[in-house]
């Protein structure tokens, strides 16, 4: 199940930014790597990103998570995304952070804030909104998004990584088929000992609460930006239902939240369905981040 998916997790990534029409890009792009953005224990954290050349600004920035179940992936899988965006008018970045099982949870939603953080801390020099900072993420890439959207200082996932001063808020989340729920236990035991227990150190019935903390969903408030969920109906790796549930939870605080069911595809979709996803995400951020 595992190589399925990630097939077509891999799949997603790589066909998303080509589809957008290159016709609508209305800026040129200009791309800065290797930044460093911040420190994770001893750890050097770089990230990506891609600007609009021309056009004054100040504008929105997307910070682009990748996926990879918490133990793979980098940055460069959505290096063509980041250009995407930043040809649309948006600061964006693609981050990386420490990977399970050598950096156990929290140390990814760390890195993440850490860099939401250095944008702020960064905004005039790279021409940023720093009220309007947006995240998006695939997969795991969409649990840390999440977490991003729903909690803040008081729950004690900052870390240390840099700019302590900045808040680590974001205005908008879109998460495309991301496990909002960790308590649940609507996994495999094949997924529960080859990822959550990587990535969480331990399983479920061990400690409950190390899974609970672990969810988005746990810290949902009537503060938390608006959420787009992108989910496909046969998506056997993470349950449709984990968007839903959040976007339910988010609804019932008076959050706007809304899923987008993709029908009949799974862990990802390339083709006319991944143009018009794509197409309501930039349209939700415009909405968002822009107006």
């Amino acid at each position: 199940m595992r190589c399925g998916s990630g097939w077509m997790l891999t799949l997603f990534i790589v066909a998303a930014a080509p589809a957008l029409a290159p016709a609508q890009q209305r800026y040129e792009v200009q791309v800065e790597r290797d930044l460093v953005y911040g420190k994770g224990g001893d750890t050097e954290l770089k990230l990506d990103l891609a600007m609009p050349k021309n056009g004054k600004g100040p504008f929105p920035a997307l910070v682009c998570i990748h996926g990879g179940a918490w133990l793979r992936g980098s940055r460069q899988d959505l290096d063509k995304t980041i250009e995407t965006l930043a040809g649309r008018g948006y600061v964006a970045v693609t981050v990386s952070y420490r990977l399970a099982p050598a950096a156990k949870f929290p140390a990814q939603i760390e890195d993440c804030k850490a860099a939401v953080r250095w944008l702020r801390a960064n905004a005039g020099k790279y021409k940023i909104n720093p009220d309007r900072i947006g995240a998006l993420g695939y997969s795991a890439g969409a649990h840390l998004a999440c977490l991003l959207g729903t909690t803040d200082k008081s729950d004690g996932l900052e870390g240390s990584g840099g700019n302590a001063e900045q808040s680590s808020r974001v205005q908008a989340v879109v998460s495309f088929f991301g496990p909002t729920d960790l308590t649940r236990q609507d996994w495999s035991k094949e997924v529960e000992e080859n990822i959550l227990v990587p990535f969480l150190g331990a399983p479920f019935a061990a400690k409950p609460e190390l899974y609970k903390r672990a969810s988005p969903i746990t810290y949902v408030t009537r503060d938390d930006p608006p959420m787009l969920f992108f989910h496909g109906t046969e998506d056997k790796l993470v349950r449709p239902q984990q968007s839903q549930w959040l976007a339910e939870k988010l609804q019932a605080a008076g959050v706007s939240a809304r899923v987008v069911l993709v029908e009949g595809e799974g862990h990802g979709w390339a083709g006319e369905k991944l143009l018009k996803s794509l197409e309501e995400m930039l349209a939700f951020f415009d909405e968002r981040l822009k107006k």
